[in-house]
């Protein structure tokens, strides 16, 4: 492992992951629970750091992150109402919203990049409170464990299951007297919140914010779903989460390794459309083997009847 990935390399791949899985699970919310394909991820992580960039900034870096995720409730929010009020379709909904959000990007930083390379962010703080070289990760796992613990709890409330009901059947809710637009409006406010914080971290991480840094997230967090549900199975709403995060964290792994053995950035996307076919075609593919296998030892068994 050390001669294709440094320790280093590894490291900075695995806080990635940690922060990332933040808009995986965003995305396991909305789609894995609430069944709806939210498209707006990607300008809502770049308005998440937008936000958070403008307000740490200002000089309030943990101001920041509540700002950032105020703003993903918004923009959850609207796509919400397009779709529970004026009848839009989910992914024409998310599409609306996420090029909308690119005009409201640019005017919420004035320009097209920022820079907070000489602004204090909690990451700046946390090398200080922490020391060493593993303050980013330390961090990064703080903010992670915190969110998985918060999500696990709230979708075992009722309303939590209420919103995991609408995702496995709206028409059965709506019976038992539950507005399925409340649902998807919270699910969809709670996952636009996720996917700011995730915006607004990365932007404090890198001490950068371009408006173009939301591009491609939405491969990104199903690449990082999709594998951890694979890998992990599909088990208890934790131990899916839990998948989910470890996805986010292996799925940086691939991509450092890549960029390792001097793969063009460029390629990258394909990178990451390559690993998400594979990782939605896997089950597939393992169940038409099994039954490859089954139909072999069927015809081996009716030969060895038909010999005797």
């Amino acid at each position: 492992m050390g001669q294709i990935i440094s320790l280093g390399v590894l490291q900075s791949a695995v806080e990635l992951g940690l922060v990332y899985a933040l808009v995986a699970l965003a995305l396991f919310l909305s789609y894995s629970m609430l069944n709806v394909c939210d498209l707006s991820t990607d300008g809502c992580f770049t308005l998440g750091c937008a936000v958070g960039a403008i307000v740490a900034l200002a000089g309030h870096p943990f101001l920041a992150i509540p700002a950032a995720m105020g703003a993903g409730v918004l923009s959850g929010f609207v796509t919400a109402q397009l779709q529970t009020r004026f009848g839009v379709e989910s992914l024409l909904a998310g599409i609306i919203v996420n090029t909308g959000l690119y005009t409201i990007n640019i005017l919420v930083m004035g320009k097209v990049t920022l820079n907070l390379n000489s602004t204090t962010t909690l990451f700046t703080m946390a090398k200080v409170a922490f020391g060493g070289g593993y303050y980013k990760l330390l961090l990064a796992l703080l903010f992670v464990v915190a969110v998985v613990a918060v999500l696990l709890w709230f979708l075992g409330t009722r309303l939590g299951l209420s919103i995991r009901a609408t995702g496995d059947n709206a028409s059965m809710v709506r019976a038992s007297s539950i507005n399925p637009a409340v649902t998807v409006t919270v699910g969809l406010c709670v996952s636009g919140a996720l996917t700011a914080l995730a915006g607004c971290l990365i932007g404090e991480y890198n001490k950068t914010c371009d408006i173009n840094m939301g591009t491609g997230m939405v491969t990104i967090a199903l690449a990082s779903l999709i594998i951890g549900e694979t890998i992990f199975g599909r088990k208890s709403i934790g131990w899916r989460a839990v998948g989910v995060v470890l996805g986010s964290v292996l799925y940086r792994i691939v991509v450092a390794i890549a960029l390792r053995l001097n793969m063009p950035a460029s390629a990258l996307k394909l990178v990451s459309a390559v690993i998400v076919a594979v990782a939605i075609a896997l089950p597939t593919i393992r169940a038409k083997a099994a039954f490859y296998r089954k139909k072999r030892a069927a015809l081996a068994a009716r030969k060895e009847r038909k010999a005797c």
